[in-house]
């Protein structure tokens, strides 16, 4: 019974501190920063007057821009979004550079094989996918596509490469390995060959954000369309491609995945697990950049969970910025991008998300600004 003063000491100590670090953001400032960790879509090759893409930057002041060549909330053609040619996709890039003073990351899938959003059809080379590199087995090989790929991206204006795959390969995965998405089944042979690639990436100035932690290889069904557990299936293996990428110091970008997986938390899918991201990610296993949600509008979210509790819930686990790209099933609300910044900054006032998450995340954002725009630290 002792003990029980002092705890409530500490506890209302807590309180306060977190009141006082609260209040010492103004509500500017605390959306200004909230904004920054969204990377969000739109839509369009060019920026109109009205496109919605202007307040974003300008206004809002999003930390990143996510491309894609098809519009999912359309007619679901190629090249009815936003890449359409390569000049056209130059030209966008430099007028949203231009839009946010150099401020922002601009983000693309660029595989290989079946997920390479600047295809051939629009003036870029052919990619082969992750799982053809890996079969060939030789770094030369490796290198050169992905000296190519870096190449057209960096000529592209896109700083941020949503690639390479560090999930294993299963033939039975149907959004991983029957899309040959990942190099081999051996986790030291994924890492191997893309470490090789994010080198080439990093010799163009562009960011590498490796994919699905903690693996999303061994999944039977797709997160975009519901709750996938792998707890029967996964396997603690599938940590060593991020492990030795992050010893290495070539991990840049982590993004998650939205598993559920029991074996790790009983409660939460990792995307919005403390457990997966810090206890795991950042303490274990000693990542210290950038954790970027998969789309939290995918359905193994979505489906789940109120949008207004999954941001949180994501940003409290660890996550420093999320994907917004308004490019699936549940449609495009251009307003989405300053709603999710609103619920953001009012679960900060109301006590719900610590005001130092938000100045962590932005931390990290904005010194991989920095390394895209060449400038050091």
């Amino acid at each position: 019974m002792k003990i029980l003063p002092s705890l409530f000491i500490s506890i209302a100590l807590f309180q306060a501190i977190n009141i006082q670090a609260r209040d010492n953001y103004s509500d500017d400032s605390l959306r200004h920063m909230a904004a920054k960790m969204l990377m969000v879509g739109f839509k369009g090759d060019s920026i109109t007057p009205d496109n919605p893409v202007n307040g974003y930057l300008t206004d809002l002041g999003v930390g990143g821009i996510i491309l894609f060549d098809v519009d999912l909330t359309g007619d679901r053609t190629l090249g009815s979004r936003n890449i359409t040619t390569a000049p056209r996709l130059t030209r966008l890039t430099t007028d949203l550079k231009k839009l946010a003073n150099g401020r922002v990351l601009i983000a693309a899938d660029q595989e290989g094989g079946r997920v390479q959003r600047l295809k051939p059809r629009y003036g870029y080379s052919p990619i082969p996918s992750a799982r053809a590199i890996g079969e060939i087995d030789n770094p030369d090989t490796t290198a050169f596509y992905g000296r190519l790929m870096a190449e057209e991206l960096a000529a592209a204006g896109v700083n941020v490469n949503l690639a390479p795959e560090l999930d294993i390969h299963r033939d039975s995965c149907p959004v991983i390995g029957e899309l040959d998405r990942a190099y081999s089944a051996d986790p030291e042979k994924v890492a191997y060959h893309a470490g090789i690639t994010v080198d080439c990436l990093h010799d163009k100035n562009i960011l590498a954000a490796v994919k699905h932690f903690p693996g999303h290889g061994s999944a039977m069904s797709d997160s975009h369309y519901g709750l996938t557990d792998v707890t029967s299936t996964w396997s603690p293996l599938e940590l060593i491609p991020f492990k030795k990428l992050i010893d290495a110091g070539q991990a840049d970008m982590i993004m998650t995945a939205h598993i559920f997986n029991r074996q790790l938390d009983p409660e939460m899918p990792a995307t919005l697990s403390h457990h997966v991201l810090t206890d795991i990610l950042r303490d274990s296993l000693g990542f210290d950049g950038i954790i970027l949600s998969d789309d939290m509008y995918m359905q193994g979210i979505i489906d789940n969970y109120k949008i207004e509790d999954a941001v949180v819930d994501a940003i409290n686990a660890g996550a420093d910025m999320l994907i917004m790209g308004n490019n699936i099933s549940t449609g495009f609300e251009p307003d989405r991008p300053a709603r999710i910044a609103g619920i953001i900054v009012e679960a900060v006032k109301n006590g719900r998300i610590d005001p130092n998450r938000l100045v962590e995340s932005n931390r990290r954002i904005d010194a991989a600004i920095d390394r895209v725009n060449g400038i050091k630290r």
